[in-house]
């Protein structure tokens, strides 16, 4: 029982159309309130726009949008999970930020090949929180590919 702190993972859980989604702890630099978002012309669909970020200018991604799931109507329960992605740092927008969430390992199930899809892609894990409660955890890699990062780094400079 001495190494079961070895076998927890730190989630920050948000919400997005109802769902509960999960990103690991160490992956997120901050989470902010909505601020003014400023659109650019000829990027990406799910690219809301950038924002300013005491001081330092980071593109903000529609996570609804780039899962295909339509666009995220801003409210005040909105927030941008700010995380770091090689390198550079990006503002998630979600429905809303929930709780920091640990996770034993051993409840952890790779993505059921019945899943498949376009969406597929962007989930690391599903993890079984009780008998009825899944929790997709997502693989920032892929929500934000080299590509996507490539167009990304564009507007930052």
């Amino acid at each position: 029982m001495a190494n079961q702190e070895e076998s927890v993972l730190k989630v920050i859980l948000f919400e997005m159309n109802t769902e509960t989604y999960g990103v690991p702890v160490e992956q997120v630099l901050s989470i902010e309130k909505v601020d003014t978002i400023t659109r650019i012309p000829h990027t990406a669909n799910f690219v809301k726009g950038v924002m300013n970020l005491r001081g330092l200018i980071i593109p903000i991604i529609d996570v609804r949008a780039r899962f295909g799931m339509g666009n995220t109507e801003v409210t005040k329960e909105s927030r941008i999970i700010v995380i770091d992605v090689d390198e550079m740092k990006v503002g998630l927008l979600v429905d809303t930020s929930k709780e920091v969430l640990d996770i034993e390992t051993s409840k952890l199930e790779e993505t059921p090949e019945i899943i498949g899809g376009t969406s597929a892609q962007f989930i690391n894990s599903v993890a079984k929180l009780n008998d009825n409660d899944l929790l997709l955890l997502l693989n920032l890699d892929q929500v934000l590919n080299s590509d996507d990062v490539a167009e990304l780094q564009k507007i930052e400079a």
